[in-house]
This record gives C-alpha cells, sequence and structure tokens, in this order.
C-alpha cells in the first residue's frame, strides 16, 4: 500500500505487542449463576463495529482466574476466529467489571505502541482490512483465524494524532448512522402498531369531510375479492434467453423489496402477447404471492409491469370488485394474514402455501371503499417516511464506507491542530 509521507507501513504485531486467543474449550462446567459469576462474552457477541451485551453467560471466578489470558477490558480489539461470524471485528467496549472471553482474537490495547485501538478497528473493518483477515482465515485449517496470522496483517501508521483525528471523524458518522437506524427501527414499530389499529377496525379515521368513519366490520375471505390461480404453462422448448422475463419465487423475493430483477428465463413477445389475449396476464392492482420457500411474500403488480410467471410455484391474486388494491397490500403485511399462511402451510405435506389455503385466507374489512382508501392512504405516508429513512441510511454507510478508504490510507488527509500533536 502507497502510503503519504509521514505515514509508515508495519505489521499488526509491531504495533500490539500481547496478542491472544481467548478460552478454547468445553465451558459447561464452570458456567455459574450472574449474582456470583464474571461475565463470560463469546464471537455471537462480536458484531461488525460493535460489541454486544446481550446473551452473555457466567462463568466462575475460580475459572476467571485461571484462565487470566483471555479476560478482556475496554479498548480491546476483538475479532471473531471462528464459526458463522468470522472475521466480524468490534472494539470491547461497556465493561463495567472483570470480564472473560471465548474463542476470539483478543489485541490487547495496553500493549499498544503509539497506535489508537479506535483507528485500528477502523482499519480492521475496512476493505483492507477485512480481505487480509478472510484471506489468512481461508488458508488455515479449517477456517480458522489466529494469533500468528493477527500479527501479520500489514497496517498503515499514521503519526498517532492523526491516528486519533481519523477515528473522531469515522466516530461522527457512526454515530450519524446510529441515529437514522433508531429513527428507522421507530417508524417501522409506529408502522406496525398503526396497522394493528387500522386494519382491525380498532382505529377508525375521518373521511374527507372530518367525519369519522362508522359502520360494522366485515370478516372476508381472499375468494371474495379475488380470483386466486396460477398461470398457465409454458413448456419448456418455449423458453428462450431474451425476451419477456419468467418470474419466479427468487425473482418474486427481488420484486417484493422494490429491487430490480433479473430473470434467468424467458419467452418471447410473441408468445407472451399470444397469451395475454387469450388468457390473461396480470393486471395493475393483481398480486403475486408466493406458495414455495418464502412463504407470505408478495408483490402488488404495478402499471407498466411486463412478465411472465412459473405456474404452481407462483399464486395468482386476481383483483375483483369491491376492494381497495392498496388496502390488501397491508392486509397481507399484517400478522394476522401472515400468521395464517404459515399455519396453512405447516399442515401441507410439503409445507406449501396452495390456491386452496388462499382462497380460505381471512381479513378484515370497513364497510365503504372509501375508509378502505384512507387507510391505505395513512399507512402510505407511514411507508414514505420509512423508504426516506433506508435510503439515507443506505447513503450514510456508503459514504462512510467510501470515506473510509480514502481516510484509512492517507489519501484524504486530515488537518491535525498543533495543540493536538502535542498532546498525542
Amino acid at each position: 500500500m502507497k502510503l503519504p509521507e509521514g505515514w509508515h507501513n508495519k505489521l499488526l504485531g509491531d504495533l500490539f505487542t500481547k496478542i491472544v486467543v481467548g478460552y478454547v474449550g468445553n465451558v459447561n462446567d464452570h458456567y455459574c449463576d450472574a449474582a456470583i459469576g464474571v461475565p463470560f462474552y463469546r464471537t455471537l457477541n462480536i458484531r461488525d463495529g460493535y460489541f454486544r451485551h446481550d446473551d452473555i453467560r457466567y462463568v466462575t471466578p475460580e475459572f476467571n482466574d485461571k484462565n487470566k489470558k483471555s479476560q478482556i477490558e475496554n479498548d480491546d480489539i476483538l475479532i471473531a476466529r471462528v464459526g458463522a461470524n468470522l472475521g466480524m471485528v468490534c472494539k470491547a467496549t461497556g465493561l463495567n467489571r472483570t470480564s472473560n472471553m471465548a474463542n476470539a482474537i483478543i489485541i490487547k490495547s495496553k500493549s499498544a505502541k503509539n497506535s489508537d485501538p479506535d483507528f485500528y478497528t477502523y482499519f480492521l473493518l475496512s476493505t483492507y482490512g477485512k480481505s487480509q483477515i478472510y484471506a489468512g482465515a481461508a488458508g488455515g485449517a479449517q477456517g480458522v483465524f489466529n494469533t500468528k496470522l493477527t500479527q501479520e496483517i500489514a497496517v498503515p501508521v499514521p503519526p498517532l494524532a492523526e491516528q486519533k483525528k481519523i477515528a473522531q471523524i469515522l466516530s461522527a458518522w457512526d454515530k450519524a448512522i446510529s441515529v437514522t437506524e433508531k429513527l428507522l427501527t421507530n417508524s417501522q414499530y409506529q408502522k406496525k402498531a398503526l396497522m394493528q389499529q387500522l386494519l382491525t377496525g380498532k382505529k377508525r379515521l375521518q373521511d374527507d369531510n372530518g367525519v369519522r368513519f362508522s359502520g360494522k366490520w366485515n370478516s372476508c375471505l381472499v375468494s371474495d375479492y379475488f380470483d386466486v390461480g396460477s398461470s398457465k404453462r409454458v413448456l419448456q422448448e418455449n423458453w428462450q434467453t431474451e425476451g419477456v422475463p419468467f418470474l419466479r419465487t427468487r425473482e418474486l423475493v427481488s420484486l417484493s423489496r422494490n429491487e430490480p430483477f433479473r430473470s434467468e428465463i424467458f419467452i418471447s413477445d410473441e408468445l407472451f402477447f399470444e397469451i395475454s389475449q387469450k388468457y390473461q396476464t396480470p393486471k395493475p392492482g393483481d398480486f403475486l404471492v408466493s406458495g414455495v420457500g418464502t412463504l407470505g411474500i408478495h408483490y402488488q403488480v404495478k402499471s407498466g409491469d411486463k412478465f411472465y410467471f412459473k405456474d404452481g410455484n407462483v399464486l395468482w391474486f386476481k383483483l375483483k370488485d369491491g376492494i381497495d388494491s392498496d388496502y390488501f397490500k397491508y392486509c397481507f403485511q399484517s400478522d394476522f394474514i401472515q400468521d395464517q399462511i404459515k399455519a396453512q402451510a405447516s399442515i401441507t405435506t410439503v409445507g406449501t402455501y396452495t390456491i386452496q389455503n388462499a382462497k380460505k385466507t381471512k381479513f378484515l374489512c370497513p364497510p365503504t371503499f372509501a375508509e378502505q382508501q384512507k387507510i391505505a392512504t395513512v399507512l402510505s405516508v407511514a411507508d414514505a417516511e420509512i423508504s426516506t429513512l433506508e435510503k439515507k441510511l443506505v447513503c450514510l454507510k456508503d459514504e462512510k464506507k467510501a470515506l473510509m478508504q480514502q481516510l484509512l490510507t492517507g489519501k484524504l488527509r486530515v488537518k491535525v491542530e498543533a495543540e493536538e500533536a502535542v498532546s498525542a
């Protein structure tokens, strides 16, 4: 890595002279009650960029005293060395007493020589750090990362004051991301609570004249408002590599998330036109629903959509009169319908949501079309707020990632005040 003037290339082991492995072995006989035990963290407590304090076990003080090497302190850098989260990195924070750690690489911050643990945590989280961790694990026995590989990670060494300044800048981005994540979680929770109130009639809205809606709600079946079926079978001999995309459940997942999808199978425009004339194809307001695998995934067909779908695996809800499609979209998102789908699928031989299941699926419906539309409008506003926060969160994370690549390699330099350089 080419570095600017004043920066140096070194190995992580040259900067942190004490890098150890947390306790490896069976701990079952050493667990005890939290009231008398020492907190015992495991690799599941390590997540990229943050240290989890939930799902903690406790070990006896005798076990802790016997295994001092695996004790951790605030500011130690931790790397998950095995398991599903192998390679995840965080800094230990929030410890208020002696704690112990299992099966992680522990980079002792107090052993550092002119090295800021925050800066090097960010480096190990960066593309440059991660690539070395994963490359080392891939070359190790059974995909395990070890202390020797950790010591040999090549790292940049800016002046200490610059390390701290870079870490402060990235920390500010982390705080902005954290705030946005909390706002998003809160908005999602509020929408769910609103759905529970609005889609059951417990909360009634006002019409355009300011008069609260009234009247008894009805318990309805999907078959009351939708013809449920599947597509006309297209023989494999008519499949081709371009044309109208062939939709399967995997593409349906992407559509349900408003993501572009790429199909591997197509049918010709001519065949699509022939089918649409003779047998119909999905129209705006119809729904496509997964009948296998990702049960409950659904997509509301929009104007301009042009695709075909594989029969059997994807159910087709053809909209009839009397129901607002947007209202039903939110009904389908609700736990009330999703729980029915899971329950209905659980009693089938292969866990499928069938046409007959779909027809019998129940939901609640207000007595007027106007109230349906008003409920859908209110919930769409909640969706718009969630979408805005999701986009903001993606942008913040992308911008932080790009900034890390610039700051951690010295391509973008930070200004360090004279007093900061002296105090460092």
